[in-house]
């Protein structure tokens, strides 16, 4: 049952676990429970696999998965989505926190502050100038990235540096070296993970009447199916301590992980270094544009998931609301030494399969990892690298979309060159593409806005009609394409019609170039008219006092009057007193 945005004035507004904690019950509770219990399987494997890729020991990836589920919990507004560790903000915590977990934990805490600041005031709105085109470019880049970066551990190779280009060259050089124990785990756990996601996506609804073996039977794998990761890790692990029961160890381990939750403290704005501490500020410097491009794309996945997920399930959500949870999510993350975090599409999706009511699901996955924390870290010294390679390989492999290109070049073909741009150059580094992309989209939007489409149609007048609004970079164009066509030598003398029924809205310099127009127009012995005005644009119009202005309410009555009977409801003459206009404008 989905979970309602209050709509109430006051504190339900910030607080929307008031929304549906009085109406709770024990139908809620247990299906709360399974979703919670069932992610949490999900989370811890894929928590210490993302630490790996965001270049932190593996302790990091969990104390960064519970507290964003307990946050969200109280001011989230879609009751599917859990915050936590992702491929695409470890990937980027790669990038920016340089291997170090104070910087990681500094990240996360300034990222909070921004994400809280733009949700307090109001600016979720900047994320809509961030296209599908770029965000689809720089998925796909991080799926590929972030799959090749786990082939080394697949392949048990050292040493293997983490920029792409000279990762791909160096793992083609040494394949020679490869471990063969590793080598056949990562695959066979690859097989695992990519069969049980193919059982799951066929497996049938069980009928509410079907005989109780065939629903425990349903139940087992839809289980086993569900927590594929959890179940994939404890098996490898298994495997791992079988061999080094028997004295030998052909496999690479994840190690020691230091038991006990981590201390509830500041992050820290300093770092000791070997020649001398790291003052905050020579820390903000090194992130650098990080500190924009983190919080954005934790932003945009978080606010991406919880729409998706809201409009399949029929309830709404508030983006500035979502603001102010990711903000304080990573804020108080950040006491307890979480790197920045973003809502899982992944989790997520485990979440609405298994049928969560309400936010509370995240309170019962939250536990569990710290519980694990607590009680289990000894055994996650043999989970094999190979295992948690495959984990992250199998999450990402989604991402990476190949029908977007296919797809863009039949909707519009434009649109593959902010994506390519953004694909490729996120190869090099991360912010470069998303900036790059950014960039790319905003130029070709600028572009539309100023070459509009013109439609001229010939006849006893010449009509032309604006396909869109017209903004200050396209009246140039405009007055081109009338004065070319109106006073063409081969042209006989006619008046033009400006047909404006598209025009919702001009700025001032519009008005200064329709001014030169009907001047150029005169002085040539032609007469223009305006119909289909809109009552802003045309108030706009009047209120300049255009000299020789003259409108229609309609382009048949324009039509009508032709040549030389136009006029009649324009403006009165211009005047220096009234005007808006420039005086060199003024004849």
């Amino acid at each position: 049952m989905p979970v309602p945005v209050p709509r109430c004035p006051g504190v339900r507004t910030k607080l929307p676990v008031l929304g549906w904690l009085p109406r709770y019950s024990g139908a809620w509770l247990q299906l709360d429970l399974v979703a919670g219990l069932t992610v949490g399987l999900t989370v811890v494997p894929q928590a210490l696999a993302y630490a790996e890729v965001a270049g932190l020991p593996p302790e990091y990836g969990l104390y960064s998965s519970f507290m964003g589920c307990f946050i969200y919990c109280f001011l989230g507004t879609a009751k599917d989505v859990t915050l936590g560790p992702t491929a695409i903000m470890s990937l980027l915590v790669s990038s920016y926190a340089f291997h170090e977990p104070v910087y990681a934990v500094l990240l996360a805490f300034l990222s909070g502050c921004i994400q809280l600041a733009m949700g307090l005031l109001h600016l979720g709105f900047l994320l809509d100038f961030i296209s599908c085109p770029v965000i689809k470019g720089f998925t796909s880049a991080a799926s590929v990235t972030i799959g090749f970066s786990q082939v080394k551990n697949i392949l048990g190779l050292q040493g293997i540096p983490r920029q792409f280009f000279l990762q791909l060259y160096e793992m083609l050089r040494r394949i020679g070296e490869t471990r063969v124990g590793d080598a056949v785990l990562g695959l066979a756990c690859l097989a695992a993970l990519a069969g049980l996601r193919a059982m799951k996506s066929r497996l049938p609804q069980a009928a509410p009447a079907a005989p109780l073996a065939a629903r425990i039977s349903h139940l087992i794998v839809w289980t086993s199916a569900t927590a594929r990761n959890a179940l994939v890790v404890l098996s490898a692990g298994l495997v791992a301590y079988s061999f080094q029961a028997l004295g030998s160890q052909p496999l690479t381990l994840t190690g020691s992980i230091p038991q006990g939750l981590p201390a509830f403290r500041l992050p820290r704005f300093s770092v000791a270094a070997p020649n001398g501490t790291v003052p905050f500020q020579s820390m903000v410097e090194d992130m650098g544009v990080g500190l924009a491009v983190v919080p954005l794309m934790g932003l945009l996945e978080t606010i991406a998931i919880a729409k998706a997920f809201a409009s399949q399930n029929g309830y709404r959500i508030d983006p500035n609301q979502e603001l102010l949870a990711i903000g304080f999510a990573n804020i108080l993350g950040s006491f307890v030494s979480s790197y920045p975090i973003t809502g899982s599409f992944g989790r997520t999706a485990v979440n609405a399969q298994s049928g969560v009511c309400t936010p509370a699901g995240g309170l019962v996955t939250g536990a569990l990892v710290l519980l694990s924390l607590a009680y289990l870290t000894s055994l996650f010294y043999y989970i094999p690298k190979a295992a948690l390679a495959a984990v992250i390989v199998s999450a990402v492999l989604p991402m990476f979309d190949a029908g977007i290109f296919r797809t863009l070049w039949r909707v519009k073909r434009l649109d593959l060159v902010p994506l390519c741009v953004t694909f490729l150059l996120c190869f090099w580094e991360v912010q470069y593409g998303i900036v790059a992309g950014v960039l790319v989209s905003g130029i070709l939007l600028l572009y539309s806005i100023a070459r509009p489409p013109v439609k001229v149609s010939e006849g006893d007048v010449l009509l032309v009609q604006p396909g869109s609004s017209l903004h200050f970079p396209a009246v140039e164009r405009l007055r081109d394409t009338v004065c070319s066509r109106a006073l063409a030598a081969a042209s006989p003398p006619r008046s033009v019609i400006l047909d404006c029924c598209h025009i919702s809205s001009i700025d001032y310099t519009v008005v200064v170039g329709l001014a030169e127009l009907l001047r150029d127009l005169r002085r040539h012995g032609r007469s223009l008219a305006f119909c289909g005005l809109q009552d802003p644009v045309l108030q706009v119009l009047l209120a300049a006092e255009l000299e020789g202005f003259q409108h229609f309410p309609t382009r048949e009555e324009a039509e009508r009057c032709g040549g030389a009977e136009l006029g009649g409801s324009g403006a009165a003459p211009l005047t220096s007193e009234t005007s808006l206009l420039p005086a060199g404008l003024i004849q």
